[in-house]
């Protein structure tokens, strides 16, 4: 959905009002520890998409319980606003953290030559790691090339 700056602010101010419902006025306990990470308004504010995280192993219960408190949640928001329309609501998952975790362990076993100081060109500047990987021996033979080319 295309967000300009209005929109933005609505979002947010959207976001807070849903926080505020969820955690004080909605009493189902499968949206324990649900986070509201973004909301996002359409131009003339009579659709909302909202973005929610939770454990991995509870989208379905927590979209399940949403659902079925989607009645009772935009009652509560249309109170709640001074917009003359109450937004339609879609809820959806946020699976930003999920792909922030898989990086994270994808970093902790980050390979032992990313730590080895480099130079300009990205070549290891640790000898005895230059043999092991065969540089030397590729930095010689391009230095032959290049005498035979100007011998020619």
């Amino acid at each position: 959905m295309k967000q300009n700056n209005a929109t933005r602010r609505l979002g947010e101010q959207l976001r807070e009002k849903l926080g505020y419902i969820l955690l004080f006025e909605v009493s189902d306990p499968r949206l324990d520890l649900v986070t509201l990470t973004g909301v996002e308004v359409s131009i003339d504010r009579s659709f909302a998409r909202v973005f929610v995280s939770c454990d991995g192993d509870r989208y379905e219960e927590v979209l399940e319980a949403l659902g079925s408190a989607k009645g009772r949640i935009r009652s509560l928001l249309a109170r709640s606003l001074d917009w003359r329309v109450t937004p339609e609501l879609d809820f959806r998952i946020d699976r930003s953290t999920d792909e922030a975790e898989r990086i994270a362990r994808a970093l902790e076993n980050a390979p032992e030559t990313i730590d080895v100081e480099k130079d300009e060109e990205g070549y290891p500047l640790a000898p005895e790691l230059r043999a092991k990987l065969g540089l030397d021996q590729l930095d010689a033979g391009i230095e032959d090339d290049d005498d035979q080319e100007s011998h020619e």
